[in-house]
């Protein structure tokens, strides 16, 4: 049964009615006062089934001082973002916190997004890349504690929580490395912050295995059509690559699908590997060995970042990077001797 007035949400004193019972002892049952006996506690839960009736979430958190809620900032494209999300929706619970969500989007940038977390009294927030230059993003950093994902920052007066790409690259170079690949790409680069940190960790990984000369970045972004566009880069060249290591599984995602509209087989003729270790990665059809990017880790240091922060507002500063390991999958083989040989141009247009 719903509401006595139907298109009408029903209300505390609806229940009360229903429950022949005061308001007051009602609103003690449904925060889980003690006070009302059990036999008042047992008609207040049964009136509130009957009648559809729920607790006014956004009116309790205006009546007090401490909300316990953590505004959240990501994008909905990201795959290992919304897994972070969801699985930080499920801790935070246990830990009885609520969780805001502020997707951004080309609409909704930092600005838009803080304000209106702002607006809805959080006690903190966790933001993947935000824009530094946001002045909300300033406003709340002096005012909770801010938790920066995904990238380092200069930002001062925010905890960091990242993967640790130096060794997740590292891995996966070494990994290609011992295969005997020695022409190895990287896809990536772009946007600055975590695009530009992975480029530089390859760079680095590149060096230490003695293969500076070999270094090759192809700068593009994250998305498929990202991978897309840097493999036909690739195939337009007269001496491709025999393995190429990409910023994210999309990217990868991109590679496979114009690599193999070309006819060129992966592993065979080149070796391909994402980073994420997403959904997307372990798909029968793909098969990518990958950077895995841990979850349950991330989300265990962005609620422990907050709540000591929220105990001790002058802790200094953390960078958390997380551990970063190597999935290998289907997608990486030793390089064929073929691919020593040129070859000649070809598009997946060819």
């Amino acid at each position: 049964m719903s509401s006595d007035h139907p298109g009408v949400l029903p209300t505390m004193k609806d229940v009360a009615d229903r429950a022949g019972v005061s308001r007051q002892t009602v609103s003690l049952v449904m925060r889980g006062q003690p006070g009302p006996s059990d036999h008042s506690r047992e008609r207040v839960l049964a009136a509130a089934k009957q009648l559809g009736y729920h607790a006014n979430a956004s009116a309790r958190l205006l009546r007090q001082r401490r909300t316990g809620l953590i505004g959240v900032l990501y994008t909905s494209h990201n795959a290992f973002e919304l897994r972070v999300v969801d699985r930080l929706l499920e801790r935070a619970a246990e830990q009885g916190h609520l969780v805001a969500l502020g997707p951004v989007t080309e609409k909704r940038t930092t600005e838009v997004v803080v304000t209106q977390l702002l607006e809805r009294r959080v006690e903190a927030l966790a933001c993947y890349n935000p824009d530094p230059g946001s002045a909300a993003l300033r406003a709340a950093i002096e005012l909770m504690p801010v938790v920066w994902l995904g990238e380092r920052t200069t930002v001062p007066g925010v905890d960091v929580v990242r993967t640790d790409d130096e060794n997740g690259l590292q891995l996966v170079v070494d990994h290609l490395v011992e295969l005997g690949h020695t022409r190895i790409t990287y896809a990536g680069g772009l946007p600055a912050g975590v695009g530009s940190d992975r480029a530089a960790a390859y760079r680095s990984a590149m060096a230490a295995a003695g293969l500076t000369d070999h270094i090759d970045v192809v700068e593009v972004g994250f998305g498929e059509e990202d991978g897309a566009a840097a493999a036909r880069v690739l195939l337009a060249r007269s001496q491709r690559p025999t393995a190429v290591v990409t910023g994210s599984d999309q990217c990868a995602a991109g590679v496979l699908a114009v690599l193999a509209r070309a006819g060129v087989s992966v592993p065979e003729d080149i070796s391909v590997t994402g980073y994420d270790d997403s959904d997307v990665a372990a798909r029968s059809y793909h098969q990518l060995t990958t950077v895995r990017q841990d979850v349950d880790l991330t989300v265990e240091a962005i609620l422990d970042s907050i709540t000591s922060r929220l105990d001790d507002p002058t802790r200094s500063p953390r960078d958390v990077a997380t551990v970063a390991t190597l999935q290998r999958r289907a997608s990486t083989a030793a390089p064929h001797p073929r691919a020593s040989t040129p070859t000649a141009p070809r598009t997946d247009e060819s």
